[in-house]
Formats: C-alpha cells, structure tokens, sequence
C-alpha cells in the first residue's frame, strides 16, 4: 500500500476537493477505447463509410442508452463498433479518448481493446493496431499522456477463438501490454479461458479479467487462482464473500471499479446506494474508472467527482483512491513514484489554500 502523505487533508473541503478531483493527476486502468464512441462520431464514421444505422440523429442514439444489464448495453455497443472500418477510424476514435483524458487530468491510461470485434467484421488486424498506436504516440507526444494497450478476449466466444486472436495479434506483441477478457459475463466464468491466460503468461503479458460485476464471488476467485490474474476488473461482488473480501485486502488485487457504468447496468439502483465505501474501509486497492463512458455519462472526473459527492468520502479517501490508481498500474518505479509526487503537490497546494 502506498503510504498516506502527511497532509492536513480536513483543510480541503468538499468544493475545493471537486476542483482537485477535477485535476489532479490520475491513472485510468479500465477504459474500453470502443466504448468512447460518441454519438457524433458515430454518426460521422457511419456517413464516411455508408453504413446504415437505426438512428436518425445524436438525440436518438442517446435515447438508445437505457440499459437493463450488461447484454443490453453489450447489443448497443457491439452495433455502435460497426461504424469503426479503417486505421483512421481507430486513429480518430483513440486520439478523441485522450484529448478527454488528458483534460480529466489523466498522465497514465491502460486501454482496453476487442480485436474480435472487429476482425469478425473483416476489419484485418493490422488496421486495429496501425490507427491506435498512431494515436497512442501522438498523445505522448502532444498531451505528455503515456498510454498502453491491453487485448482483450470476448468471453462469449469459444476459448480456440481467444487463442487464435492472441497468436494473431503476436506479429504487434510489442504495442500491447496484456491479455485481458471482457463481453458478458453471466454463464462465462473465468475457468473457460485457462490456457489462453496461460500462453499470455508465458509471452509476459500482464493479465487482467473482468470479473465480480454481474458474477458472483467465485468468478472472481477462479480469475484470480486459475487465471493468475494480477487485477480484478469491477469486482465489486467481492464483498458478498468475506473470506474473498480479506484476501484481496491481505494480496492488495486491485480492483478497476467504475462507479457510473455500475448504476447504468442496474448493478447498483444509484451511486449512492454503491459499494465504493465498503470496499476501501476494508483495506481493498480500489481505484475508480469510465469503463465505456460514452454509452454511461461520465469520463474519469465525473465518475469520481460524482462518487465522490454521493457517498460523501473525505479528501483523505479521495487521495487514496488516486494513489491506488498508480498503485495498480503497471509502471515502473521510477514513473510510479513521480507520479505520487506530483499528485501529493496538488493535494498539498489545494489544503494551502486559504
């Protein structure tokens, strides 16, 4: 765990911790660059390359948005991808993400993408690669933004399937970071994709898996000890099971939570009623994420200035859901520690303040 910074952390009231929140440095660890698809892009890459969409402008793509579980949402979100065809559209879809994170006060983003989503539609891999590397150098290159990327799996599919997209994807082994495995969850537990997990591990990728979101307590469990996963993305399951519960406090697995997506697919009736609490008062590395922040109202900023405010956390609590961030991300310790320092500065600037 990091440690606490000796701060007066009670001289930053709630309205001076909207503005930090809003700025201070952050690290975003469970982001699907697919689901930044705005409504406008949308429609714009739709025009571009003549694809036919059920929706006849901004307001009615967005009237699309009442989800009712994650399948719900995933059927938007699987159509929506459609309009993405060459490497400028990954180029565009990626550059927008971070020029939106970048005033979010993100330094580090670890993206999620879905090769299978696009390769299923003839898209070749190569034009993936080719539009989100160009958009990852020239968010380093223009906004001091670092970013990686993480290749998902689609759980929903077959594990040959997994295994074949990985093997494909190995001529760019050196653009992407991570395995990770994501789509629905319910009837697809982590135990079905056990010897993918395994090639990545043996390539040194980092692994990841999205578990505990609408699973139960054992997807987690099994992501953690048939995976060997090194995050939990969502778990916010995890406290229906003390003994997990004092495990991922005792092994600090972070969990890459994203407090908007979680009430827009009816996880939680409201944030207020969210779990975020609980599972940083029992020691848990929880960090705070968009997930798909087009499709659930929010990018970083608001998902934690909302949190933030419905759950009434302090700035103490605040700092310590953004040191998790960097905690959990895999930097290295040169870079993780520059980053605390600077997010220790802005705290300390804002409990200066008179």
């Amino acid at each position: 765990m990091i440690p606490e910074p000796d701060l007066a952390f009670e001289r930053i009231g709630p309205g001076r911790l909207v503005e930090l929140l809003k700025r201070a440095p952050k690290a975003e660890l469970h982001l699907h660059i697919e689901g930044t698809l705005e409504p406008e892009m949308m429609l714009a890459l739709a025009r571009r390359h003549g694809v036919a969409l059920p929706y006849a402008d901004v307001e009615a793509v967005r009237a699309a948005y009442a989800f009712t579980s994650l399948q719900s949402f995933l059927d938007l979100y699987y159509a929506g991808a459609g309009v993405l065809r060459d490497a400028q559209d990954f180029h565009d879809l990626a550059w927008a993400y971070f020029q939106r994170a970048a005033a979010d006060g993100v330094v580090h983003a670890e993206c999620f993408f879905d090769p299978q989503t696009h390769t299923a539609r003839g898209v070749p891999l190569a034009a993936v690669f080719e539009g989100l590397v160009a958009a990852q150098r020239r968010a380093e290159t223009e906004l001091g933004l670092t970013a990686r990327w993480i290749l998902c799996v689609l759980r929903h599919l077959s594990e040959d399937e997994a295994l074949a997209t990985l093997e494909a994807a190995l001529p760019w082994r050196e653009h992407f970071i991570g395995l990770g495995l994501d789509s629905s969850e319910l009837g697809h537990p982590p135990s079905k994709f056990q010897r993918v997990f395994a090639r990545a591990r043996a390539l040194g990728l980092h692994v990841v898996a999205h578990a505990g979101e609408e699973g139960p307590p054992d997807y987690i469990r099994q992501a953690l000890d048939l995976l060997q996963v090194q995050r939990i993305d969502h778990g916010v399951q995890a406290v229906h099971d003390a003994a997990l519960l004092q495990r991922l406090a005792r092994e600090r697995v972070p969990l890459t939570v994203c407090p908007l997506s979680n009430v827009r697919l009816c996880v939680f009736p409201d944030l207020a009623s969210h779990n975020l609490r609980t599972l940083l008062d029992a020691g848990l590395c929880v960090t705070v994420n968009s997930d798909d922040p087009a499709y659930f109202g929010g990018y970083v900023a608001d998902n934690l200035v909302q949190t933030v405010q419905a759950l009434g956390l302090d700035a103490r609590a605040a700092w310590r859901l953004l040191a998790n961030g960097f905690e959990a991300a895999f930097l290295d310790d040169a870079t993780r520690a520059r980053h605390l320092a600077a997010l220790e500065r802005a705290f300390a600037d804002a409990a200066a303040q008179t």
